[in-house]
């Protein structure tokens, strides 16, 4: 392990120098060559500061936490690694929390990064409102929302990241509507977005005088799908299309549709929302709706670090993100 002992012997400067410059303490007497020199030796060398080391001495452990409620979702996998991306460009590791989506795990993970484990926390939260995560700023820990439904920012210095869901899922019901649909069903889990993408196409489609069949299920997995459109399919107007709250659900309802020879979108067309990599791949290819959760990811934690920086202080703004209607041949 290349210590700074090495790279002041590599730069021909004494290790107090070493230290501040690779501390970030490069004070107005130390001449630019020297620093240059020391970096140039440093990266030469793949010097690497000691974690350890760096806690002891800032009170900062150089990890964020980013909490996400599935990890098994294709969704998050993507936001997960744009906010790594960025974390690591600014020297900061990421330790990866599933929750679940559950309030017992969000509740223990928040009181797990409040115990000095993580210097701050990007979370999609499905149940912890803005009052039960205010301990986290009390520790001094940076704190940024992935939302799904429009926020405002407040005078509290949290960030919140977010895509319109209800004006996504409403372009939703308009695009079914034009296709010709009277009857729509509505498929969707329990909790998290549910409501903001229910309430969006049903909006939507109640402006066209179409009430839609909504059926729920316990989760927002390809089962919770099959077994939320088995509800539709036995109700007494069958739909002719059905719109699922994401596209894992979509995909679980048109497993169930082929399975009982149900042609899709012949016979029933199907949408879904998130554009997880596996919507483009299953037949026939599935219209969504792309949050771009890369991007996302990315963008939350350049937040976090430039509140953990300083560059950005004083009262919580809202990031509104793009998305699209992706329309392909289920719909």
């Amino acid at each position: 392990m290349v210590t700074q002992r090495d790279v002041a012997r590599e730069a021909g400067v004494s290790q107090a120098t070493v230290s501040l410059v690779l501390g970030g303490k490069r004070t107005s007497t130390l001449p630019q060559e020297t620093v240059d020199r020391v970096l140039e030796a440093a990266d030469r060398l793949g010097y690497r500061p000691n974690r350890y080391a760096q806690a002891l001495r800032t009170n900062r452990t150089q990890t964020v936490a980013c909490l996400v409620p599935d990890i098994t979702n294709p969704f998050y996998p993507a936001l997960v690694r744009g906010v790594q991306r960025e974390a690591e460009r600014a020297d900061y590791d990421v330790f990866v929390i599933n929750t679940d989506g559950t309030e017992e795990r969000e509740r223990y993970y928040v009181d797990w990064a409040r115990h000095g484990r993580v210097d701050g926390v990007v979370g999609a939260f499905f149940h912890l409102r803005l009052g039960e995560l205010r301990p986290l700023l009390d520790q001094d820990i940076a704190l940024v929302r992935i939302e799904a439904s429009r926020k405002q920012g407040g005078p509290l210095p949290v960030d919140d990241i977010f895509v319109d869901n209800r004006k996504a899922a409403a372009e939703i019901g308009e695009y079914l509507v034009t296709k010709g649909h009277e009857r729509v069903g509505i498929v969707a889990g329990r909790g998290g977005p549910q409501r903001v993408r229910v309430d969006g196409c049903r909006e939507a489609l109640l402006r066209h005088g179409i009430e839609p069949r909504i059926a729920l299920d316990a989760s927002f997995t390809e089962d919770g799908g099959a077994r939320a459109m088995e509800l539709l399919l036995n109700a007494p107007e069958r739909p002719t299309a059905v719109f699922a709250a994401n596209d894992l659900m979509a995909i679980g309802a048109m497993r169930l549709l082929r399975t009982l020879g149900i042609s899709v979108p012949d016979d029933m067309a199907v949408a879904g929302f998130d554009d997880i990599s596996a919507s483009s791949l299953v037949t026939p290819p599935l219209t969504t709706v792309a949050q771009f959760q890369m991007d996302m990811g990315a963008h939350a934690a350049r937040v976090l670090i430039e509140r953990l920086s300083g560059a950005r202080t004083g009262p919580g703004l809202a990031h509104e993100l793009r998305y699209a209607t992706i329309k392909r041949e289920s719909a």
